[in-house]
């Protein structure tokens, strides 16, 4: 019995140790789309900072497909060990919803993950081709009412950040669009660009530059107050609609990821929003940091469930 007990307090002694040397190799960044989307625009900066902030190196992975789930779920299922995080959209909110109104198993749930912060919250933002005869939201509206077979709008997948807000504007507005779902944020937005589709809902740092270089432009935004990339586009609320909708991007570790190395990348994200570059770059992607600590991100992101939830529900099947 003794020889046991000293087996096990030697094994609890040793995995303390493995824990406060963490971390002793290079860290995985599992990014849930394909690269040029808001979550790999965020990624990539995030992922350079906080390898440094930890002293590792952290090394981005993109796993699309089924609007961010196959790379969630993956996530969900990897070792809660520190060296797999997650950075996800507002996605991850939405897709465990969307799964039981499809008769199917969650690929994941929200309580397979700890938050550890939150680093961009941006409204979306309806774009269309610069070439495009709509000026306006409501010359869009009206154009889209009265020919509801007409246009189409791409999306990053269904139930994704950009299928969920396009559906809530139809929905307050009352007019109907062709729903195209792709792998990801990149890819809609080339279909758009190339003539494959008339819209999109994305974020600010997706579209900022292609509107500076006047191949888009900007109708109206899901947000509550002026975008700081384009302030001169209007809101959904002062068109008179009530919509609103945030993709905000947030890193993550699995359920049972000791607390000791929880604290450690909580702290290293801190320095991470404190870090000038990536503040740097990120507002010249058109995507300001909207950091939010632990236990703040985590009230926010309760209630942001709830809302989407309530929000996929509405939408009802999609197939």
């Amino acid at each position: 019995m003794k020889m046991l007990l000293a087996t096990v307090a030697l094994l609890a002694t040793g995995f303390a140790h493995a824990q406060s040397n963490w971390p002793e190799k290079p860290l995985t960044m599992i990014v849930p789309f394909p690269p040029g989307g808001v979550a790999d625009t965020v990624a990539r900066p995030v992922a350079e900072s906080l390898g440094k902030a930890l002293g590792t190196t952290v090394v981005v992975e993109n796993r699309a497909g089924a609007g961010g789930a196959t790379g969630i779920g993956a996530a969900s299922r990897a070792a809660p060990d520190g060296y797999t995080v997650l950075l996800s959209l507002s996605s991850i909110s939405i897709l465990p919803e969307a799964d039981k109104i499809l008769g199917r198993k969650p690929a994941f749930t929200l309580e397979q993950f700890k938050p550890i912060a939150r680093f961009t919250a941006d409204p979306v933002v309806l774009v269309v081709r610069a070439e495009a005869p709509w000026k306006t939201l409501a010359e869009f509206v009206a154009d889209a009412k009265r020919k509801p077979t007409a246009y189409n709008y791409g999306s990053s997948g269904n139930y994704g950040t950009m299928h969920v807000p396009m559906e809530m504007l139809k929905g307050a507005a009352g007019f109907r669009m062709t729903h195209i779902p792709y792998t990801g944020a990149g890819p809609a937005l080339l279909a758009l660009l190339g003539g494959q589709v008339d819209a999109v809902a994305t974020g600010p740092s997706t579209v900022a530059q292609q509107i500076k270089a006047g191949k888009l432009r900007a109708l109206a935004h899901w947000g509550e107050k002026p975008l700081q990339s384009l302030p001169e586009v209007p809101s959904l609320k002062q068109a008179g609609f009530g919509a609103s909708f945030a993709q905000w991007s947030a890193l993550f570790v699995p359920a049972g990821t000791p607390d000791d190395v929880v604290q450690k990348l909580r702290a290293a994200a801190r320095k991470v929003a404190n870090d000038p570059q990536v503040i740097q770059t990120i507002n010249k992607a058109g995507s300001p940091l909207e950091y939010l600590d632990a236990p703040e991100f985590q009230t926010y992101w309760t209630q942001d469930a709830a809302l989407m939830t309530e929000a996929v529900r509405k939408i009802g099947k999609v197939e």
